[in-house]
């Protein structure tokens, strides 16, 4: 199973994460990381680290940012194809660009939620 860390308190990422969660099956588990010290202890990151980043543990793995939607997409049969295109090299690096600045201002958006 993989066990999915995004902030819900984040309308943009509840509302994507929702709808990744229409098309799911049993193997992702969705963990809101608000406020949530299991969340901090599973994944040995800070409340600022796990809202700035989403997460993914998968074999026993902590993976975040951009990489976490290949794990996602890969496992929402779905959303395959997006994993497909996304691993080849070049794209992934344009993702991860793309995520570290979406990434950034919502976490901008939402450091009010650190007080």
């Amino acid at each position: 199973m993989v066990k999915v860390f995004f902030n819900n308190s984040c309308n943009i990422c509840r509302s994507e994460i929702n709808h990744y969660k229409k098309y799911s099956n049993d193997n992702l588990e969705w963990i809101d990381v608000t406020n949530n010290q299991e969340a901090q202890k599973l994944t040995s990151k800070s409340y600022k680290e796990l809202l700035r980043r989403m997460h993914v543990i998968k074999d026993g793995k902590i993976i975040d940012g951009a990489e976490s939607f290949l794990i996602i997409w890969k496992n929402i049969p779905k959303y395959n194809f997006l994993y497909k295109i996304f691993k080849i090299k070049p794209l992934f690096f344009l993702l991860n660009i793309f995520y570290e600045i979406a990434a950034y201002f919502l976490f901008i958006k939402n450091k009010h939620l650190l007080k």
